[in-house]
């Protein structure tokens, strides 16, 4: 086992300098000059202005030793400053981070609630109006964007309720009640939206299991229903609703784009569009490479899930 924990926590670091070479070279290909846009509102600028920005900003320097240099920065856990609002691109994240963790928690747990206890359900009722129901509304899920259902969202709270998102973001430490009521919305609309994804993984594999000889026997020793159900169907279908589940946890730190934008979350999807806005290189690399980190350990985490759920699972 900690042989296997090694290799996999090593493996990583390979993945990563894939991911921070990619986006490197993808931004200096991308067509836009930082420098430009950002006297762009000035009037007109002498190209000895430019040039000499360029210098202060190391944007003058061979893209090698741009890579080497901003790679020497990461290693100490240092990505620099925001070529945009000259903060360090640290803060930049932190202030954004918790909200964006927050809202991924919150919209995973919704998710959870709503697709296992009703994939159950389609499986257990198969092929009746239950069934048929849950069917319609995980395809629904599917069908329906979460910003435009987070759109309907806003405006039957405003028509009906007199609420609107508020303009000011209040932390959890501060006022959880306020909190959770910012962020309740935006999660659940993101939520519903990813449920029906694992709300048909669950149907399926709980489906799957029932049909296997252990079950049949449990049911002719005259366990009940629910036992079986639940001690025996739901617990060994679990490993690839748990995959799908992680797997939109993760990516829910960098796809909740519109939704923020929609219920006026600060959080670092929206930072990832403004800062490919203004071409902000260290800002955008620092967000993908910390996306892919999150997808890094959660992959990592969920492997390590796999034989605490199903004790046949070893890793040599």
């Amino acid at each position: 086992m900690q042989r296997y924990v090694a290799g996999r926590l090593l493996l990583m670091i390979p993945t990563l300098l894939g991911v921070a070479i990619l986006t490197f070279l993808i931004m200096r290909v991308v067509p836009g000059d930082v420098v430009a846009l950002r006297y762009s509102q000035a009037g007109a600028v002498s190209q000895d202005v430019i040039d000499r920005e360029r210098r202060l900003l190391g944007l003058d320097k061979p893209i090698q030793d741009q890579f080497f240099d901003w790679m020497g920065q990461v290693v100490r856990l240092d990505f620099g400053q925001s070529l945009w609002t000259d903060r360090p691109v640290t803060e930049e994240i932190a202030a954004r981070f918790g909200i964006t963790l927050e809202l991924a928690i919150l919209a995973a747990i919704i998710a959870s609630a709503i697709a296992i206890p009703l994939g159950v359900l389609a499986a257990v009722r198969q092929d009746s109006w239950v069934d048929y129901v849950i069917r319609v509304v995980s395809i629904g899920g599917l069908a329906l964007p979460s910003f435009w259902l987070g759109i309907l969202m806003i405006l039957g709270l405003v028509v009906f309720f007199r609420w609107a998102p508020p303009l000011i973001f209040v932390p959890i430490w501060k006022d959880p009640v306020e909190n959770l009521g910012q962020l309740i919305w935006p999660a659940l609309s993101v939520g519903y939206r990813y449920s029906a994804v694992a709300t048909r993984m669950t149907r399926s594999s709980v489906l799957e299991v029932l049909r296997e000889d252990y079950v049949r026997t449990a049911r002719a020793k005259g366990l009940r229903e629910l036992w079986v159900v639940v001690r025996h169907a739901l617990r060994n279908s679990l490993l690839p609703v748990t995959t799908v589940i992680s797997l939109e946890f993760a990516f829910l730190f960098g796809g909740l784009v519109v939704t923020e934008q929609v219920f006026n979350v600060n959080g670092l999807g929206k930072l990832l569009v403004d800062a490919v806005a203004h071409r902000d290189y260290p800002l955008i690399q620092a967000l993908v490479l910390i996306f892919s980190f999150v997808f890094v350990v959660v992959n990592f985490v969920v492997d390590l899930l796999y034989g605490v759920l199903d004790p046949r699972i070893r890793y040599a």
